[in-house]
């Protein structure tokens, strides 16, 4: 921040003062200024130059131009004083009610033009490549939401998805068939240092999990590879703690023959009601399934998703 006879000197322009006033209480480009203002573009950028070489106005780069703003090494002695000088400047500057307004006004254009472009995107916005915006950096920021919890991963493969939960949860046991997923699922946690991620190799019809030992388990994209499925769920329902949850990522019920060999698929997906039915029929309570995917290339899978609660104790016994 500028020294205090630095700002005195600086500020004793009325403009200059107006343009402070403004970047007070917003990021400006030159455009905007000069909207509100009614100035032309080389008496903003001199006034500008000016703030910006007694260190109170900074600016940043985005896109094609410039946004200003007061300067934020604000704590200092003159930074206080500058601080004291614009609220008394807000008083005696006769324009600067009428900036306010103006300055209001050319927000408004910023955020219509915003608005516009998302009402032009309207309804197909799922559709359309969104920078930024991903599957996996949805599930990441809704796994930091969940409360630290003992997992079972079944069917999980090499592990990909035991090592997200991983991130957040107090323990998760990955449990595949394949010794070989088993053994590269391992060398990845080791990569990771992931210390709380156990890979055990056993079937989902017969989980190497004791009783009522977790809280929360996954079957993603794995139960349509079950013999038995309904088999499949009593297990989960065991090693389940009384109120634990069960969630089901699967796909839905399709024609596609060729994935029994091409995937090794036992069965070609499941049908809602089929699912509900099944969960129902284990034991479990409030079973909520719904079709959250549908691939648009051919053979279109969709996925199915399930969720559901073992009760708790009391209405179990």
């Amino acid at each position: 921040m500028a020294s205090i006879v630095k700002i005195l000197r600086v500020v004793a322009d009325p403009n200059r003062l107006r343009i402070l006033l403004l970047l007070k209480g917003e990021e400006l480009s030159v455009a905007e200024l000069q909207e509100i203002l009614v100035m032309g573009q080389s008496t903003i950028s001199t006034h500008l130059s000016q703030l910006k070489q007694a260190g109170l106005v900074e600016d940043r780069r985005t896109g094609k131009s410039n946004l200003y703003r007061l300067c934020s090494s604000g704590a200092s002695g003159a930074g206080i004083l500058l601080i004291e000088l614009l609220d008394r400047a807000k008083q005696e500057i006769p324009e600067a009610q009428e900036d306010q307004a103006a300055r209001r006004q050319v927000l408004r254009k910023r955020q219509d033009k915003m608005r516009s472009f998302f009402d032009s995107v309207a309804g197909r916005l799922g559709k359309d490549y969104v920078p930024g915006k991903s599957w996996k950096s949805l599930a990441e920021a809704l796994l930091r939401l969940m409360p630290p919890l003992v997992i079972a991963d079944l069917g999980a493969g090499e592990g990909a998805f035991a090592l997200l939960l991983a991130e957040r949860a107090k323990k998760v046991i990955a449990v595949d068939s394949s010794a070989k997923m088993i053994e590269v699922g391992r060398e990845q946690a080791l990569r990771h240092d992931v210390k709380n991620l156990d890979f055990r190799l056993g079937d989902m019809e017969e989980i190497p999990i004791d009783d009522r030992s977790v809280d929360l388990v996954f079957f993603s994209q794995s139960l349509h590879h079950a013999l038995h499925p309904e088999c499949a769920l009593k297990e989960a329902w065991r090693i389940l703690v009384p109120g634990g949850r069960i969630v089901i990522l699967d796909l839905v019920k399709h024609r596609f023959e060729e994935a029994r060999e091409m995937y090794a698929d036992e069965w070609l997906g499941f049908s809602e009601s089929g699912l509900e039915a099944m969960l129902e029929k284990t034991g479990f309570l409030q079973v909520v399934t719904s079709v959250v995917h549908k691939e648009p290339e051919t053979p279109q899978f969709q996925t199915l998703l399930a969720v559901a609660n073992k009760p708790d104790s009391s209405r179990e016994a």
